[in-house]
Order: C-alpha cells, then structure tokens, then sequence
C-alpha cells in the first residue's frame, strides 16, 4: 500500500457492536449477518451497518486470516500478495447470488479502505444498486469511470492513501455522469481509517466516526429504501 496509515491503529470492538449471528455458507464463505432477510434489501460490508432496517451481512472475504500489525514474516505487502481484492470480488459476486436466491431484491455495498476496491469493481456491473467507499484504497480514476451505479465517497482530510485531491477528482467525474447519482464528503481534521479506527473517549473522533455511519446509512436509505429495482 501506499501508505502505514492502512495498518496504523488496528480497529477495536465498538461497545455496541454483536448483535447478530455467524452463518457458516452464505456463498461459500462464513458471515456475519444482522437483521431480518426478509427485509428484502441487504447492505453487503467490504471489510471493516449494521441493520438500521436492512439486512446487514458481513462475509469473511480474508478466510480467517486478517493482517496482523508488526508481524515481521507476514507485512503488509507480503500478507496483501495472498488476499487480492479481485478474489473478493469475485467472492461477494457468489454472496450476492446467494442472496438473491433468499429473495433480496436490492442490494448495497460498503468497502472501508481495501474492501472500497471491490465495491468500486461490484459498482461496474448491475449486480448492487449502491455503492458507499469510506477512506478507499486501491481504487482509480479510471475505476471511477465506469461506476454505474450511485455511489457515495467519504474521505479524510489527512489521508495519504486517497488523498483530498484524489477524492475531488472522484468527485468530478462522478458530478459529470448524469446516469449516476453521487456523494462526495470529505471529513475534516482525520486520517485514514477515520470510521473505524479511533478511540471512544477521543470526542472528536468518535463524534467523525458516528457521522460517517449516518452518511452511510443515509446514502443506502436513499438509494435503496426510497427507490423500486
């Protein structure tokens, strides 16, 4: 990666966080899901929503092997090499076929930072009708082009990975497809990993996290609630 602000700060547990349960085939991956499945509409997590009336599923894209900070055999660019972001792809495609066939008839995605990258390539194709990417990684310009479906960005000032200038330029291209509705944000005064990484007590960067979880769940209440597929 770009940049140590992907590894800085591992995530911890949020105090609010578990209520939900572990289902072991969900297209031939373990997930996490929380809500109801016959609210007719998921939010699929990349990485890093809960229900808020959706049914919120999170598969285990990394097999049990998530990255592990100062670990000196496994670093970040050895342990990317064995966990591409096209075999995610390709794993939330047989999700979302999954769900399909549970009758969900809406689907959304989020991708925090190396999961934005598979929301971005899920964006090119009609398989999700909303995408949200929070502090992305990996993802281009070019990516950006082909976006079909509306697509929010939140991104952080002090971001090395997608840097502000990055983001505006997402911003633009996305301002200019008319086809394709979008949201653009930028959080002042944070870093990558902004949404999910900092701490409880920390005021400021708690109160950045919550808003970024109400953009979320803001843009896919728009894009998915509000809309008939």
């Amino acid at each position: 990666m770009a940049s140590s602000q992907c590894r800085d700060n591992p995530p911890t547990r949020a105090s609010g966080a578990g209520e939900g349960q572990v289902v072991d085939d969900l297209g031939g991956l373990k997930a996490y899901v929380a809500g109801s499945p016959g609210a007719g509409i998921a939010v699929l997590l990349v990485s890093d929503i809960y229900a808020a009336g959706f049914f919120a599923v999170v598969p285990d894209f990394l097999y049990g092997d998530p990255y592990v900070p100062d670990n000196a055999e496994r670093p970040l660019p050895v342990w990317i090499q064995s966990h591409k972001t096209d075999k995610a792809y390709e794993d939330a495609k047989s999700v979302i076929s999954a769900l399909r066939s549970k009758g969900i008839t809406a689907m959304g995605a989020a991708g925090y930072c190396w999961g934005a990258k598979v929301v971005v390539e899920l964006a090119k194709t009609p398989d999700i009708q909303a995408g949200v990417m929070l502090h992305p990684s990996f993802v281009t310009v070019d990516d950006i082009k082909d976006v079909k479906c509306p697509m929010a960005v939140l991104g952080a000032e002090r971001d090395h990975v997608s840097p502000p200038e990055l983001v505006k330029q997402f911003e633009e291209i996305l301002a200019a497809k008319s086809e394709v509705d979008s949201f653009v944000k930028i959080f002042p005064r944070v870093a990558h990993g902004w949404s999910v990484r900092y701490k409880e007590d920390d005021e400021f960067a708690a109160k950045s996290a919550e808003e970024a979880l109400e953009n979320m769940l803001g843009w896919f209440v728009k894009c998915l609630k509000c809309s008939k597929f």
